[in-house]
């Protein structure tokens, strides 16, 4: 690593002030900051409540995303070579086209050659699997990355501050939000309304007051409403369609029923093995990635838990009431936790340092709002059978309003006893 920190040392003037590459500071800064600590300190006297600096915030939650990240491409394969392990059992030959075919076919001329099995038409090959799935997650990973990045320091580089490490953490979550079939161009535009619009025209980074990456899946959600739901869209098959647990459960003619008849159980959506956005299907993943972040202190398990409760008492209220028309009512409060995306949501997403609620009593309310919100919509309006992305961004609305009257009743109470003595 000192061959590494020689190099940039040695270029380092070039792009401080007085540099011939000066306007390109924060682009160097952030490839410095990556790989080694800021050499500057603070001078004097200062407060120092703990090590936790945002730059090593934002990394513990990629750290916690790992799991989720590992499963999207593992599943992603896995729920793609079931499927064309069935269809061609049943004289099918489903092929991919453009430019993963070759790709494939020599992935399979590997598999065969050195471990003597095809990595594509077989569940059971976990390599294969994982490989699989890694040819629809890294594409889209990787352009996030690209356009998200570019965004990112170009507003650094016009408003001459530090590229700050908070896109980390968004690029990781977009894409893991999405289904494996998204055309790359969609991701393009997603990432580039949810970097420029959802947050830096807003002032960049802590001042955003929606998630990034759900203002840019909100945004492909409904200008590009037939590439990011429906039932073509969640097994990586061409040809194939493949309705998700929640979908069918949520279908007029859904419900418990519908639950009960599939092949799907309830374990095989608590561990993941569900078609789905890449990154939302398992509920173990995400239950590894909260605890990383409320150990650390990283996300507030205060929001955690009073979303689980809001949607736990509206699930209970749903199937005490029951319906004769709407299947949903049904559908028993623990399937609720482990389809679409609601351990996702409520792990990652509600728990933003910067778009949610600040005060304790605020994230309690905050919380319980988004749970009682997802499953009204989850189950009054069938036209959107996946309430989370929508329910967190109105949580996002009014989270300033929710710690805005917090704020004012306990100064209101400080008041009343001041006044008293």
């Amino acid at each position: 690593m000192w061959i590494l920190r020689k190099l940039f040392d040695k270029a380092a003037p070039h792009f401080e002030k007085g540099g011939k590459l000066h306007g390109l500071y924060p682009l160097f800064e952030v490839i410095d900051t990556f790989f080694f600590t800021p050499p500057k300190g603070t001078e004097g006297s200062c407060h120092v409540r703990d090590t936790l600096d945002f730059k090593r915030m934002m990394m513990v939650v990629v750290y916690a995303l790992i799991p989720c990240t590992l499963m999207a491409m593992y599943n992603t394969g896995y729920q793609a070579n079931h499927v064309m392990a069935v269809m061609e059992t049943s004289g099918e030959l489903p092929s991919a086209t453009g430019w993963r075919a070759p790709c494939f076919d020599l992935l399979n001329r590997w598999g065969e050659s050195c471990f003597g099995s095809r990595f594509l038409y077989d569940p059971a090959n976990i390599l294969g699997c994982f490989l699989h799935g890694a040819f629809y997650f890294l594409p889209v990973y990787i352009v996030t990355l690209i356009v998200g990045g570019f965004w990112e320091v170009l507003f650094a580089i016009v408003r001459k501050h530090e590229v700050n490490e908070g896109f980390l953490v968004t690029g990781l979550l977009f894409p893991l939000t999405l289904p494996p079939t998204i055309p790359l161009w969609q991701v393009a535009c997603g990432i580039s309304f949810g970097v420029v619009l959802g947050k830096e025209v807003f002032g960049g980074t802590g001042r955003n007051w929606l998630n990034p990456a759900l203002a840019g899946r909100a945004y492909l959600f409904f200008a590009h409403a037939g590439q990011i739901s429906g039932n073509t869209v969640w097994t990586a098959v061409d040809g194939y369609s493949g309705a998700t647990p929640l979908s069918a459960a949520t279908a007029s003619d859904g419900g418990a029923v519908a639950l009960a008849t599939s092949h799907f159980t309830w374990l095989d959506s608590f561990l993941g093995f569900i078609p789905g956005s890449m990154g939302e299907t398992s509920t173990l993943a995400c239950l590894f990635g909260a605890a990383v972040l409320i150990f650390t202190g990283v996300a507030s398990w205060r929001i955690m838990a009073s979303m689980t409760a809001g949607a736990l008492g509206m699930a209970c209220l749903f199937n005490w009431l029951g319906s004769g028309t709407n299947a949903a009512f049904s559908i028993a409060p623990h399937w609720h936790f482990v389809l679409g995306g609601f351990a996702f949501g409520a792990v990652f997403m509600a728990t933003d340092p910067i778009s949610s609620a600040m005060t304790k009593t605020g994230q309690c309310l905050y919380g319980l709002f988004i749970g009682v919100l997802i499953l009204i919509v989850r189950v009054l309006n069938p036209a959107f059978p996946e309430g989370t992305m929508l329910a967190i961004l109105l949580g996002n609305v009014v989270a300033p309003l929710m710690d805005y009257y917090v704020v004012k009743r306990h100064i209101a109470k400080r008041t009343a006893r001041a006044t008293a003595k």
